[in-house]
């Protein structure tokens, strides 16, 4: 369940449009100054309306309690000045980009999946693909002038990324890589790249992204 499913289910305990049913409504005199009750339209505002004082007292509630991770990632993002969005989503063992964009509700193809690969002499490199798309290693080793690429094994993957697989991001690794980014990327106007945690994302322009880490542009998607 995304950040915003989660907001609206604990606005709306009871049927959307049922006044002053739910036991929230005990603490409506603090948010509103107003007699107990007063602002339980907070129901029918969900399903129908903007948000009220006292849904808007409970986003930022829930918001504190779901803060933006402080990761390497994070913290590089902050000092480069870039704008970028935080998505956080229920995270799933091996869901992949498919449940990162089923979660928060983009197209699967916006979702950029950070790659930690390695050619045959061990070196490690990053690569970056669309979501629905498969690297052919051949052609990268290809252009690359190398022999092979393969992937890292999990555990050769977090030694050089720092990071957990299913949370590894290409911003703030614990190594310098160089990295390789699908073309066709660009081509699209908000990607979403891991922020460094399980269930994070961080939305950007490919633009800006290609300002940070410079990565080679390559087409060999499959």
């Amino acid at each position: 369940m995304a950040f915003g499913d989660r907001v609206g289910a604990f606005l709306c305990p009871g049927p959307a449009g049922t006044l002053g049913t739910c036991g929230a409504c005990s603490s409506c005199r603090a948010c509103t100054g107003g007699p107990v009750g007063t602002c339980c339209t907070h129901h029918a505002a969900c399903a129908a309306g903007p948000l009220t004082d006292y849904a808007l007292h409970i986003i930022e509630v829930v918001m504190a309690k779901e803060k933006t991770p402080v990761t390497a990632a994070v913290r590089l993002l902050r000092q480069s000045g870039l704008p970028f969005t935080d998505h956080l989503y229920d995270y799933e063992e091996k869901g992949g980009t498919s449940v990162s964009s089923r979660e928060l509700g983009v197209d699967e193809h916006c979702v950029i999946k950070t790659l930690i690969m390695e050619d045959e002499r061990k070196n490690p490199l990053i690569v970056l693909m669309h979501g629905d798309r498969q690297v052919s290693t051949r052609e990268l080793a290809r252009i690359m002038g190398v022999k092979a690429i393969s992937a890292c094994s999990p555990e050769t993957a977090n030694r050089h990324s720092g990071y957990l697989v299913g949370g590894t991001s290409p911003f703030g690794t614990r190594k310098p890589m160089p990295v390789f980014m699908e073309e066709t990327i660009l081509a699209l106007s908000k990607i979403y790249l891991n922020g460094g945690k399980r269930g994070y994302l961080v939305g950007m322009n490919p633009q800006d992204v290609v300002q940070l880490l410079r990565p080679a542009l390559v087409r060999v998607a499959v």
